[in-house]
């Protein structure tokens, strides 16, 4: 049934020209779609996946992450965002080592969260482990 589909995130922006300063300017990414006159941005990364914002009064509210971005060195990407003033979070995880906001994960690998322009919680990590 659904195994067949894809899967689009959709992130949620209360100023949908900031959220795009951000998406550009912070991690250098340019809308695929301009759909702004209905209130959202298309992306597509390189590696083959799409994601939106859209323009919701509801932005920043979510108290869990709302979209992982798989990289592949997660310490030079977190160093890289830190140098553009985005701020890594740290969060009370059992069992997670944390050195300068990258966290060790066990058999996950790295991670490092930040937040967008808009409040939501954004991750990079280095993927999930192949079964």
């Amino acid at each position: 049934m659904l195994t067949r589909a894809s899967v689009t995130a959709n992130i949620p922006a209360a100023d949908l020209a900031r959220a795009r300063t951000f998406y550009a300017d912070t991690l250098g990414m340019e809308p695929a779609a301009d759909l702004s006159d209905i209130g959202m941005l298309v992306y597509r990364t390189e590696g083959g996946t799409e994601f939106s914002v859209y323009q919701t009064e509801y932005a920043g509210q979510a108290g869990h992450t709302v979209a992982q971005i798989h990289v592949d060195d997660v310490e030079g990407e977190a160093r890289a965002l830190q140098g553009k003033g985005v701020t890594l979070e740290t969060y009370d995880m059992p069992g997670v080592e944390w050195d300068d906001g990258i966290a060790t994960l066990g058999k996950i690998g790295k991670a490092a969260w930040f937040k967008d322009s808009e409040g939501n919680i954004l991750c990079i990590d280095s993927g999930f482990p192949q079964a």
